[in-house]
């Protein structure tokens, strides 16, 4: 069931389109703005559907959050998962819609029907659909008691958009039993700041796109150029280009402090760079083919 005017009653389920915010934009909260903002594209992909809960609790109290991105006909890929410590289970729920219902789902219908219009809307102003759906209204009985009733939803709404024209990205916000379902006035202050979520995740999976593709990038250059390197070299590396700190690093890799620092310094001599940014420029420069020499 559509909902065809969302300045009234909201269905239980349905979906519309994301009306133009105006003047019902709310006062946002600086710090937990700048906090969102800070996680896009971090190492940390579950961070940005952490940072969307506390942004929303605000005004809207939230149990958990899920971001999928969906392309063509096939499962959808878990983005993102956020939970206010309801139940450490989310990740399993999330892959149990991947792999089984998400077919079942009615935000498919509307991904589907907004296509062409999504299409023709420019990155600025996406075309946003909403999609509510209420736990009583899953008619699947495992996809009703996996997904709504076993992490007690009262709720689903899926804030839903293009992503350059072929991939749709959701945003699943799930309201908690204890919290009944939205208000006229909850489901309007989400609406409003529904571009600002999309527009956060959008940069969200632009970023750790890039970053993945850019890792990958960097780690066959050096097996390129650094056959010296053993695979627990490789390791730090790795570490090294994802932005860790030494103590992270020891942390990730078993090792103590100055193990860590060992390794570190040890790595940058075979390969013949002075440091972490010059271990990075080396990476990037495309016209370095020469390997280091064995030491």
């Amino acid at each position: 069931m559509t909902c065809p005017d969302c300045s009234g009653i909201f269905a239980p389920a349905g979906h519309w389109v994301c009306p133009d915010p105006g003047a019902a934009l709310p006062d946002l909260p600086l710090l937990k703005v700048t906090a969102l903002m800070g996680k896009l594209g971090a190492s940390d992909r579950h961070a940005v559907a952490e940072e969307i809960l506390r942004l929303l609790a605000t005004w809207v109290p939230m149990a958990q959050c899920t971001i999928f991105s969906f392309e063509g006909v096939g499962r959808p890929r878990t983005l993102a998962v956020g939970d206010q410590a309801r139940t450490l289970a989310l990740p399993d729920i999330s892959q149990a819609y991947v792999q089984r219902f998400y077919r079942l789902d009615g935000a498919q219908l509307a991904m589907r029907s907004h296509h062409q219009m999504a299409l023709r809307a420019t990155p600025q102003h996406p075309h946003i659909v909403l999609h509510r759906q209420a736990a009583h209204a899953v008619e699947h009985p495992d996809y009703r008691q996996i997904c709504y009733e076993w992490p007690r939803v009262a709720e689903r709404l899926a804030i839903l958009s293009l992503h350059e024209g072929r991939r749709w990205l959701s945003v699943n916000l799930y309201r908690g039993l204890e919290h009944g379902l939205m208000t006229d006035q909850e489901l309007a202050t989400v609406q409003a700041l529904a571009p600002l979520i999309v527009q956060a995740v959008r940069l969200h999976y632009t970023g750790q796109v890039l970053s993945a593709d850019l890792m990958a990038l960097l780690l066959d250059r050096l097996a390129l150029r650094g056959p010296v390197l053993t695979p627990r070299d490789l390791d730090v590396v790795s570490g090294l280009l994802q932005g860790l700190s030494t103590e992270q690093l020891a942390l990730r890799l078993g090792l103590t402090l100055a193990s860590a620092q060992t390794y570190t310094k040890r790595i940058y001599r075979k390969l013949d760079v002075s440091g972490h940014k010059a271990l990075v420029a080396w990476l990037l420069d495309p016209g370095t083919v020469q390997t280091v020499p064995k030491r």
